[in-house]
């Protein structure tokens, strides 16, 4: 069986890196006394650590890996809209328009590159069609 600690560590801490932001800005509320938006930051960040952990590919090494990075991606976007709603601004009074859509695009590219990648694909001794 093949060592593969580096895939589990780029999976972990990615996903936990990219939540980074997050925890400090929630620290950020706190210490401006907007401690409603700060522990809801938190408990965002803390729900997502579960799901990255729980989801891990090499739990699940027959599911394809869109599957398993739907529910950090939408943990991620509601994490987004909590610092909207944090920051007391609206989509309405953002200006935005929808060619803003074009940069965050990008963040999805994983779906299209790994999305019907399985863990088992990496493994010969997991193969299995399913």
């Amino acid at each position: 069986m093949p060592d593969r600690t580096g895939e589990k560590i780029g999976w972990t801490a990615g996903w936990m890196g990219g939540f980074i932001w997050v925890v400090i800005l929630s620290i950020i509320f706190i210490i401006q006394n907007k401690t409603l938006q700060g522990f809801m930051g938190i408990i965002i960040v803390c729900i997502a650590f579960a799901v990255i952990i729980l989801l891990a590919p090499w739990r699940h090494p027959l599911t394809p890996f869109w599957k398993l990075m739907t529910a950090p991606y939408v943990i991620f976007l509601v994490s987004a809209a909590w610092a909207i709603w944090s920051y007391g601004a609206t989509i309405e009074n953002m200006d935005l328009n929808w060619w803003n859509v074009f940069l965050i695009a990008p963040i999805f590219i994983p779906f299209a590159t790994a999305g019907k990648r399985k863990w088992a694909d990496g493994d010969p001794g997991q193969k299995e069609d399913t």
